[in-house]
């Protein structure tokens, strides 16, 4: 579910996983688990640098399905294990903080991830494809839960 804020400065995206809350900030803490899920459809990652924790850097490259590198740097702003991430991604493109609450409904977890541009003319251009961004991006970490859960079953 998407919400757009009235500043015209943010959107977030709303998704129920059917994961607890400990699943799922484990997706985002552990990079080999995070690299095979972030990103757009037909996207993959190379990691150079993963420290999570506040002040550490996260910088890596998103191989495109077009062949395009793009190149991200994001500096961890607060971590509370299982309940939140808040990041910087400053550069090269796009200037702007992510905010994801983990919150906890019992067997599943709710993940509110709210991304606040620095102007409404950024929030203007991205607009038109980060919506549909995020819903792929939690479309692959919904397929992540599902085969972290298949390996912690033994399943496979």
């Amino acid at each position: 579910m998407q919400k757009e804020n009235r500043s015209h400065r943010e959107i977030t995206t709303t998704r129920i996983f059917d994961a607890p809350a400990e699943m799922v900030f484990k997706a985002w803490e552990d990079p080999h688990i995070l690299k095979t899920w972030w990103g757009p459809d037909g996207f993959t990652n190379t990691f150079h640098e993963f420290n999570f924790k506040p002040g550490g850097k996260w910088v890596f490259i998103m191989h495109g399905p077009d062949g395009k590198d793009h190149p991200n740097t994001n500096i961890f702003r607060e971590i509370i294990h299982a309940s939140l991430v808040v990041f910087d991604h400053i550069e090269p493109v796009h200037a702007f903080r992510v905010t994801a609450r983990f919150v906890n409904t019992g067997s599943k977890t709710q993940l509110i991830f709210c991304m606040q541009f620095e102007s409404p003319e950024e929030y203007d251009r991205v607009k038109p494809y980060v919506i549909d961004a995020n819903e792929q991006n939690f479309n692959r970490l919904e397929a992540a839960l599902l085969k972290m859960k298949i390996v912690n079953t033994g399943i496979i």
